[in-house]
């Protein structure tokens, strides 16, 4: 017999796993997560937060404190190239949506607001949701190995306070345990690409550097130094983790040699030379080594297991992609886990999670892993390419301030290679323009929309079903603002429609009884609860008056209709159960 029994058993309380219990537990499931470490996140890691994941948060009601621990964006700023912080600066580039154009993008495509909640915040706050919602948690407790059969998963783990086995019974296993996943391991999952690509080290530290970086907000310095051996490249990075004392320096090692041993002497060497100050001290927090992986899942699930997260995707933190990437997973997942132990879907639904987000986890691991080599213009545009003499390489850099024709080439080429790099820090269409092809979606053969701008770049609504639901505001009869995602998710499908389409509605209900689901409807317009005061909704949900969007649980639009079907009831029918693989 097993110690525990419960629904779902999560491995793992990263943003992952601690996400992934905080959705099931809001959506009433029985659920535990365990932890090896008797701790939380204790050093920074992932802190980019991008407008998805805060519709996340804000669809479990979070959203407004996640920004009391975060950094706002507009201190996000601009990405800064420099020799030394205190040295000359090379060039910047408005990044993270600040520049006028694009945060005129993120206000018209989200309710929420991008920030830097490092993940020392993230993960403690999702899992305090967690945990006062209902989830079980047990710390100290370590994954060992697991067994599934047809009617559940047996977990055998490992009790470090006491030394004793625990098993635990579950119907089902999400694997959140990080990129050298077990679980991954012991379901012989199939990846793509190879881990230790290259080697870096974290340097976490505290001091006062306001001098040189308030006046230029920004959350990520990059400093090119001749000579400076990181990774054979020149190049430091050093993050702002809290504005402007806490830090952490991202400096690389050669993969091939042994790991080095990070003290706080080198620490102190390496934070006096890229921040440009002899005489600095610092007070070290942390130090600890990385490698850097271009790794991926092509499926993410056997039967009645899953693996989401890093343990799925494995890749550098370019894009910030990481920590967004793995809440987004349990955002997919855990509404479909709901459905099927509910009752109102098929186990066959659960099959849709590895096809809908295995692709996204390729697409971010090969996007993080070609940033990384976007670099490589910058260093050619100063000249540090090509070899290790010193003095030739800040000739090169120097000849850029040269009133020649050649050094206005050279002006003109760094100018280029900088603003190039919008690809990594300002990819709006990366963080939000995922379309889901899969068996939960219903198309009826509508052809996909075609991208009109760089896909990578800008976010493109569309209601195609696959396609999130697109952001407007939208208005009540008291003059109240409310987001077109915030009448939807929280766990139910929702019915939107106009007027003329009101028969949608009584067919909502219809089907709703019959297949014991919970649907809200709503109707919008004039002298209706919820009015299209500017004409946005209009304009972008691509249906008639009289049509219909069906949204699922993640906001994704799972079917659509342009006008009023001859029978609404039986064609909702139709869709929920295929759709809920009824």
């Amino acid at each position: 017999m097993p110690d525990i029994t419960t629904d779902v058993l999560v491995i793992g309380t990263g943003p992952a796993g601690s996400a992934t219990a905080a959705l099931l537990a809001s959506y009433g499931i029985e659920n535990m997560v365990i932890n090896r470490y008797r701790w939380l996140a204790n050093t920074p890691r992932a802190h980019i937060t991008n407008q998805r994941t805060m519709e996340v948060l804000r669809d479990l009601g979070i959203e407004d404190e996640a920004y009391l621990y975060a950094t706002p964006q507009h201190l996000m700023g601009e990405n800064i190239f420099c020799e030394s912080l205190a040295g000359e600066e090379i060039g910047r580039m408005n990044s993270w949506g600040t520049h006028p154009m694009a945060k005129a993008e993120h206000l018209m495509s989200s309710p929420t607001l991008m920030n830097d909640l490092p993940q020392t915040f993230m993960e403690p706050l999702l899992f305090k949701t967690a945990c006062s919602r209902g989830t079980q948690s047990r710390m100290s407790t370590e994954y060992q190995r697991h067994v599934q059969d047809s009617s559940g998963v047996t977990t055998t783990c490992l009790d470090r306070l006491t030394g004793r086995e625990v098993t635990i019974r579950s119907k089902y296993l999400a694997g959140c345990d990080g990129g050298n996943s077990l679980v991954a391991e012991q379901e012989n999952l199939p990846f793509e690409g190879r881990m230790g690509v290259g080697g870096s080290m974290n340097i976490l530290f505290r001091a006062d550097l306001s001098r040189y970086v308030a006046h230029r907000p920004s959350v990520l310095y990059w400093v090119m130094q001749p000579g400076a051996d990181v990774g054979g490249i020149g190049m430091g990075l050093v993050r702002m983790i809290r504005p402007w004392n806490e830090w952490l320096i991202v400096w690389g090692y050669d993969i091939s040699q042994p790991v080095p041993v990070v003290d706080a002497a080198l620490a102190t060497q390496v934070a006096r030379q890229l921040v440009g100050d002899p005489a600095l001290e610092i007070e070290l927090i942390s130090a600890n080594t990385w490698t850097v992986n271009n790794m991926y899942a092509t499926r993410m699930q056997k039967d009645r297991v899953f693996i989401m997260g890093d343990a799925a995707h494995r890749h550098p933190p370019s894009n910030g992609l990481g920590s967004n990437t793995s809440i987004q997973d349990a955002f997919n997942l855990a509404w479909k886990l709901a459905a099927v132990l509910k009752g109102h879907a098929g186990p066959a639904l659960l099959d849709s999670f590895s096809t809908e987000r295995a692709p996204i986890a390729k697409q971010i691991v090969t996007r993080a892993n070609q940033s990384i080599g976007e670099f490589g213009p910058i260093f050619q545009a100063l000249g540090m390419t090509g070899g290790t003499d010193i003095d030739k390489i800040k000739a090169s850099m120097d000849a850029r301030c040269d009133a020649t024709s050649a050094g206005e080439a050279q002006r003109a080429a760094l100018r280029d290679a900088i603003a190039f790099k919008k690809y990594e820090f300002d990819a709006h269409g990366v963080e939000m323009n995922q379309r889901y092809r899969s068996d939960a979606i219903v198309t009826d053969g509508q052809i996909e929309p075609a991208f009109d701008l760089d896909a990578e770049l800008h976010y493109q609504p569309t209601t195609w079903p696959g396609a999130r639901l697109p952001h407007v505001w939208l208005f009540d009869d008291k003059g109240g603002k409310h987001s077109t995602l915030d009448l939807c998710g929280h766990g139910r499908f929702t019915i939107f429609t106009g007027i003329g389409g009101a028969a949608w509605l009584s067919a909502a209900d219809e089907v709703a009884a019959e297949l014991g689901l919970p649907i809200r409807a709503h109707l919008i317009g004039p002298r209706r609860p919820y009015l299209d005061h500017t004409g946005d909704w209009a304009r972008i949900r691509e249906i008639s008056d009289s049509g219909c969007l069906l949204v699922r649980p993640d906001h994704h639009v799972g079917w659509r209709s342009e006008g009023l079907a001859d029978n609404p009831a039986a064609e909702l029918r139709r869709v929920f159960k295929k759709l809920l693989a009824r």
